[in-house]
């Protein structure tokens, strides 16, 4: 599978962004996908949305009300939607598919993306 996100960028506090995933040879059926996002210097990355092949959704707390995940009719591409972006979501956001529907927050996902930074100025 390939997984590609795009959509990243500079914006002020209170701003939106909208990342884009495209996705290809993965399985949603039975599976989530997920945003993670990784801050450095810390090596550990924070599962931010994710949404499972029934269409539940889950969010962490620190973006619940602000950042909304969804998917394509055709299934090929996720979308997160960031708005009333504050400094502390500046991070490397990622992209992931084919994860444990079981918390897809904390899952192992098997296709991740590169990444893409979004930086939100104070």
């Amino acid at each position: 599978g390939q997984v590609k996100e795009s959509g990243g960028g500079l914006v002020q506090t209170g701003g939106s962004l909208r990342l884009s995933c495209r996705l290809s040879g993965y399985t949603h059926k039975g599976y989530s996908l997920a945003w993670f996002r990784r801050t450095p210097p810390r090596p550990e990355r924070e599962g931010v949305a994710a949404i499972e092949s029934d269409g539940s959704t889950a969010y962490a707390d620190s973006v619940k009300g602000r950042f909304t995940i969804s998917l394509d009719n055709a299934k090929t591409t996720l979308y997160l939607q960031m708005n009333n972006l504050k400094p502390e979501d500046t991070a490397t956001y990622i992209c992931a598919a084919e994860g444990t529907n079981v918390d897809p927050l904390a899952a192992i996902y098997n296709y991740r993306g590169q990444g893409i930074q979004v930086t939100v100025s104070s």
